[in-house]
């Protein structure tokens, strides 16, 4: 391997290793907030990648049928739960959020099908996949909020397969490829870049900052913060849970969704693709100690990088490769994990 080589390669793993960080952003804000790590995230950068490569191909977005259908079953769930606990406000909102949802996703996709600006395509990829983030909070986990991380755990995997399997006939087993988003290289000193890269760093730049701003000032942003830092805490304050499993499920499948658009040019999707993709933001999310995320950031680098270099020199086995580095990482948590506990223990 030259120089040349090991610079492309280098470009390729930041590419997917940006990607990879977005969904582990999403896996962490998720499990800080409500203790559950979003297996199924990797299905929400499925369907926007495969929703955008239908709406640009002129099809039907299939993603409609699957929104229309967890509208109706959250509609349901939420008329037991208020004919139970007579809280028929939560209903009018549940019904309210699920209608508006189609009356925007609806006739959004219908004018962004076919020769349609890319702009407004990309928009109706996000008003279809965001608002099923939410639903799928309030039908599989908002019932069982208050279980242990392992039966929270049990219900996401659940979940995953559940979206895995209606997304076969949805989809079908064909694999799905967008054209490039933008073309070309630009000359920097030794190399050249990649405008596929620069596209996908900056829109990974821009929503780091909006996230940034989003928990620094907005009202919705305090409020998950308090709750991962305190929900105890922030319940005795006044601070509905729910509200805050929702609004995180919200911004896990909207980042889904954009994740989806960026890697969809990048590699070609198939309806099974979201478990790699999210085991792969749930190793950045280890390195991060399930806390930090900007080692979370940079730890789902590190594995774009990684997966590059073992997919050049043994392709057959870069999957392993790559969760085989969980091994170290681990190994050294669980050793300094250890050593805290007994110097807490000796101080005490």
């Amino acid at each position: 391997m030259n120089s040349t080589i090991a610079l492309l390669l280098a470009q390729d793993g930041l590419t997917n290793g940006v990607i990879y960080a977005l969904l582990a952003i999403a896996i962490l804000l998720v499990f800080l907030v409500t203790r559950i790590l979003l297996v199924p995230q990797g299905e929400f950068v499925v369907l926007g990648a495969i929703t955008l490569v239908q709406l640009q191909r002129g099809q039907f977005a299939d993603a409609l049928w699957l929104l229309a259908a967890l509208a109706a079953l959250a509609i349901a769930i939420e008329a037991i739960r208020a004919w139970k606990s007579g809280r028929w406000r939560d209903l009018a909102l549940q019904t309210a959020f699920c209608l508006t949802a189609l009356v925007v996703a609806v006739p959004l996709v219908l004018l962004a099908t076919g020769p349609a600006p890319l702009a407004l395509q990309i928009a109706a990829v996000l008003c279809v996949v965001a608002p099923i983030g939410p639903m799928v909070y309030s039908i599989a986990f908002r019932d069982i909020a208050h279980s242990s991380t392992l039966t929270l755990l049990f219900a996401a995997v659940a979940v995953h397969y559940v979206l895995q399997g209606l997304m076969l006939p949805l989809f079908g087993a064909e694999g799905f490829r967008l054209e490039p988003l933008i073309q070309g290289r630009i000359d920097i000193g030794i190399t050249r870049l990649s405008l596929q890269l620069l596209l996908v760093a900056a829109a990974f730049a821009v929503l780091v900052v909006a996230f940034w701003l989003f928990f620094r000032f907005a009202i919705l942003g305090k409020i998950l913060r308090a709750t991962s830092i305190n929900r105890i805490g922030a319940r005795l304050v006044g601070i509905s849970p729910d509200m805050s499993g929702l609004v995180a499920f919200g911004l896990a499948s909207l980042t889904g969704a954009i994740s989806g658009i960026l890697i969809a040019p990048l590699t070609t999707v198939y309806y099974d693709s979201g478990f790699l993709l999210a085991l792969k933001g749930f190793v950045g999310a280890v390195v991060g100690g399930l806390i930090s995320f900007p080692v979370t950031a940079a730890g789902s680098l590190i594995v774009g990088v990684l997966e590059s270099f073992f997919a050049f020199y043994a392709s057959a086995l870069k999957e392993s490769l790559v969760f085989a580095a969980l091994i170290p990482i681990l190994l050294y948590k669980s050793v300094t994990h250890l050593s805290g506990r007994g110097t807490e223990e000796h101080e005490e």
